[in-house]
């Protein structure tokens, strides 16, 4: 697979992860069928092993999703901005800490947002708690498996 190809696939991974994001956007099987892609056009064991470490990590996502609170982020009170802010807080996190930090690297956003949003510290907390409780959790299970999945073609590609 060339590089213009790496790049397209890397480029549906992105805007898969950003379609977690964003409701009712299938951001995560955006993020697998790029993978798929990649395997076809790689038949090799590494990665067909990715493709079904994407596909396990992926469902079991999903049923955690199924356990979680549903999406009622609105409904708390989050905004757009909330979501800008939090899925850029885990993307950072990622690569300060590679996959773990993107989950304190979320809760950070979130309440990154809420305090700048509110302006006092403990106003903030209990903006981000509630916004959590309200849906966060299940917003931050799938993008972690987006990013764990992303994280493992991105080496793949580079150790492969």
């Amino acid at each position: 697979m060339g590089a213009w190809e790496l790049l397209l696939v890397g480029v549906v991974m992105l805007l898969g992860l950003c379609g977690v994001l964003v409701p009712g956007v299938p951001g995560s099987w955006l993020v697998w069928a790029a993978v798929l892609v990649w395997s076809l056009q790689n038949p090799n064991g590494l990665a067909w092993g990715v493709l079904v470490g994407a596909t396990a990590v992926l469902l079991a996502a999903q049923v955690l999703r199924w356990q979680l609170p549903p999406r009622r982020l609105r409904e708390s009170g989050a905004t757009r901005r909330t979501a800008i802010w939090a899925g850029a807080g885990a993307l950072v996190g990622f690569c300060v800490i590679p996959v773990i930090g993107s989950i304190p690297g979320f809760i950070g956003g979130v309440y990154l947002c809420e305090r700048l949003r509110l302006g006092r510290h403990g106003d903030a907390v209990a903006s981000t708690r509630t916004a959590m409780r309200a849906g966060g959790s299940s917003v931050l299970a799938e993008l972690f498996a987006c990013l764990l999945i992303v994280g493992a073609w991105i080496g793949a590609v580079i150790w492969g």
